[in-house]
């Protein structure tokens, strides 16, 4: 079955009270926290707020957004450590993370081996506290294609470690549907949105589209997550109606 969610980087200049409104209203069930302006890594105090107002709408906490990229230990502003007990008081389930910073083609063997070690320990720090860890399919990554996104997958072979999935920007929806089905192993919570390279759409515009990418996902075992990310110019009514078109096409899926 899918539920459906909002990134709160969609929505970076308002406030947690304000997101958690829109997000109630918008008829959805849950909310990625992103670290980087709503839930700060180390800020305790405000994760453990946000996961009481969340739980007190009746929404849930589905995931903590974090930017932190596995493999560049040092070059990370926060440590892994902060992140991950920030996420316990956040009470989210998951960490997204990065697979590094270098894109499939750049990184070398080494580097890649780096990325799989790290990987390795935060997942096994992330299970002691029975959170898992999601690697972000985005490019300028080691997930920046199907194929390494997959290696990659097979590499890190632990059971705390799962991957986002979202459309790469500039493929085609066959190329798109094909990486699904590669991926699919993997695969946990999707990121949706509807845009050609650099301008944002209605997603109404992109309901065919996304009806192929919700046919080709519904083979997931366990409940999944659909998070709205970005809409077009920040707009909150336009928010509103991206819900609602993403709502109509889940809800046709859930029933079937």
């Amino acid at each position: 079955m899918y539920k459906t969610g909002v990134c709160s980087v969609t929505f970076r200049k308002l406030s947690v009270e304000v997101v958690i409104e829109l997000t109630s209203k918008a008829g959805l069930e849950g909310i990625e926290w992103g670290s980087d302006i709503h839930v700060p890594p180390g800020e305790f105090n405000q994760a453990s707020n946000v996961a009481k107002l969340t739980e007190q709408a009746g929404l849930e906490v589905v995931s903590y957004g974090s930017y932190y990229r596995v493999g560049e230990y040092e070059k990370n502003k926060d440590s892994f450590e902060e992140i991950l007990e920030t996420a316990v008081h956040l009470k989210a389930p998951s960490i997204r993370v990065w697979a590094g910073g270098q894109g499939s083609k750049k990184g070398n063997e080494n580097y890649r081996q780096g990325v799989v070690k790290e990987a390795r320990t935060v997942a096994t720090l992330a299970e002691q506290k029975n959170i898992s860890i999601n690697l972000e399919y985005h490019g300028n990554t080691l997930t920046d294609t199907k194929e390494s996104a997959a290696n990659l997958m097979r590499e890190i072979d632990h059971p705390y470690v799962n991957l986002y999935w979202q459309p790469a920007e500039g493929q085609s929806i066959k190329q798109r549907l094909d990486s699904i089905d590669e991926l699919i192993p993997w695969l946990t919570h999707v990121h949706a949105f509807q845009w050609t390279v650099g301008d944002r759409l209605p997603f109404r515009e992109g309901r065919e589209e996304w009806s192929q990418y919700l046919n080709q996902l519904k083979n997931l075992k366990a409940n999944r997550y659909i998070l709205i990310e970005f809409v077009k110019e920040d707009d909150e009514n336009q928010f509103l109606e991206d819900a609602k078109t993403l709502k109509g096409l889940v809800e046709s899926y859930n029933i079937n």
